[in-house]
């Protein structure tokens, strides 16, 4: 079972260390996030949105501009740059740098786009959290620390591996492994396979977005409300006693969330674990039987012929009190 890299790579990442810097980055991943969402058709649960993981960095993937030209935006978190590149070989750079703010960004993102005859209006303002200011105005998030953005890029990259060989035990609909720019989150969800009840009274992103029952697991570095790096995962609709349910390992726990529960594992839980991979993989099992126990769910089924035996899924589970 184990494709993923070692615990050698896992490092510490304080929020309060670089909160400054997470939140530039954050407004800055929401700017090039709104370009990608005008230049690529649109997908059910909202995933013609998310930037994925590479090899550097962050990028989009490829995008589709009115001429015809496709083109794909980076963040190189190696050489601190942001790099577009087209499909006729074109490319515009700029670097990441302490002192750049968001509306400095904003600018040299839309003057490169323009250059190579791509640019495109988006709705100039943060979405889904706290800070209100355009970005073309905001000249108040400027900080950026090298050293703590690629600790936060080789933590994701992990978790991405992680979350991609957890989603291969499964043969239901799954999105990708992809990062949320409105929540800054490395997400994962299983769908199984009914349509969940209406919400008529929420707003149009969430009623697309639990169209359908879902359990989905994630990664945050931590922000305003969860003081430090965490994963999570939830259920929606949540089915009734999900609080009662277990969790695996032992530093796992149930919080509220809005109306609803949330499952939480800190980074650090995870960082420290003498097999960190497993007891991630644990967590992410434990959730999953947790939140997958309607109707629509059928776990049996559900599973792909790449997933442990259930002997093994069950000493993984208890296996991870062992890790701590």
């Amino acid at each position: 079972m184990n494709h993923t890299t070692g615990a050698g790579e896992l490092e510490a990442l304080p929020l309060e260390s670089w909160e400054a810097t997470k939140d530039t980055l954050h407004l800055w991943v929401q700017i090039v996030g709104k370009v990608r969402m005008a230049s690529v058709a649109p997908r059910n649960h909202w995933w013609h949105v998310p930037l994925y993981v590479d090899v550097r960095g962050l990028t989009t993937g490829r995008m589709h501009a009115p001429g015809g030209t496709t083109f794909q935006i980076d963040f190189d978190f190696v050489d601190h740059v942001l790099v577009v590149r087209t499909s006729d070989g074109a490319v515009e750079s700029f670097p990441l740098a302490d002192g750049l703010s968001v509306a400095d960004f904003d600018q040299q993102l839309h003057a490169a786009l323009g250059r190579l005859g791509i640019d495109v209006a988006i709705r100039e303002q943060p979405y889904g959290v706290a800070v209100t200011t355009p970005f073309p105005a905001d000249r108040d998030h400027a900080a950026y620390d090298r050293q703590a953005v690629e600790r936060f890029w080789r933590i994701l990259g992990w978790t991405d591996g992680v979350l991609e060989e957890f989603a291969g035990w499964y043969c239901g609909k799954s999105s990708p492994v992809h990062l949320f720019w409105h929540s800054f989150d490395l997400a994962l969800t299983r769908f199984g396979g009914g349509r969940a009840r209406d919400l008529p009274d929420a707003d149009p992103v969430t009623r697309e977005a639990y169209s359908h029952e879902v359990v989905s697991f994630g990664f945050w570095a931590g922000d305003a409300n969860l003081r430090e790096p965490s994963y999570y995962a939830y259920a929606a609709p949540e089915p009734a006693d999900l609080r009662l349910q277990p969790l695996r390992p032992e530093q796992a726990h149930w919080a509220s969330q809005g109306q609803g529960s949330i499952a939480l594992l800190p980074y650090d839980s995870v960082r420290t674990a003498s097999d960190p991979r497993a007891t991630l993989l644990a967590f992410l099992e434990s959730a999953y039987r947790a939140g997958a126990r309607g109707p629509g769910w059928d776990r049996d089924e559900l599973s792909s012929s790449w997933c442990p035996a259930p002997l093994q899924l069950s000493q993984l589970l208890d296996a991870s009190e062992s890790h701590r």
